[in-house]
């Protein structure tokens, strides 16, 4: 937190990227009525408690856990891919401030809000399941992988490119990660369950 606090331009970043969310939000005209808020902020606390359930930790970064992106795409089959961005934006900023690691503006945008921001892509596919999920973790990856690339190629070993360093750090925990959190989908009462979380919100098609 103390770093957040010394660092304000990554709080101007962080400002410009949520007020460009809300443009994307205002555009959509979602409405936001007490139902969707509660299940936001439900389901963004199941997915900090999941998060926490770590069963492999990287040594520098990254874990696989208790399927802890399921709660975030859950926002984005119900609600849509502009609520499902708004809950991983929401949840990458509580992560920061909870653990933050800082660099460079860039950098705090590029590990922390915009990866998980991509599990709203999910939303785009709401029938398809396994597919909407792999695109969500897609866009996750391709973050972290940008971020290890530019400001974290020193950690490379000798020889290896920076690309392929990143792309193998950051896929020995994600691709796990993915299959866990779409086998959780897979057999969870999904259809049931998305319908309950708000029976008078129309659902996303």
């Amino acid at each position: 937190m103390e770093q957040l606090i010394t660092s304000p331009t990554t709080l101007a970043a962080l400002g410009g990227l949520f007020l460009l969310m809300l443009a994307l939000l205002r555009m959509r005209r979602i409405q936001f009525d007490i139902h969707m808020l509660v299940n936001i902020a439900l389901l963004l606390g199941l997915a900090l408690i999941l998060h926490e359930v770590r069963i492999f930790h990287m040594p520098q970064g990254g874990s696989v856990t208790l399927g802890g992106m399921v709660p975030l795409l859950l926002l984005a089959y119900r609600y849509g891919p502009a609520v499902g961005v708004l809950g991983g934006f929401l949840f990458g900023c509580i992560n920061l401030f909870q653990n933050p690691y800082i660099l460079h503006p860039v950098q705090v945008l590029f590990d922390y809000p915009l990866p998980y921001m991509c599990m709203g892509l999910a939303g785009l596919w709401p029938k398809q399941l396994f597919f909407g999920t792999g695109v969500a973790f897609l866009g996750r990856m391709l973050c972290h992988v940008i971020s290890g690339v530019v400001f974290f190629a020193s950690f490379a070993p000798a020889g290896q490119s920076p690309l392929l360093y990143s792309l193998i750090f950051n896929g020995t925990y994600l691709i796990p990660e993915y299959i866990i959190c779409a086998l959780m989908l897979r057999f969870l009462p999904l259809d049931r369950l998305l319908q309950a979380m708000d029976p008078q919100h129309p659902r996303q098609q």
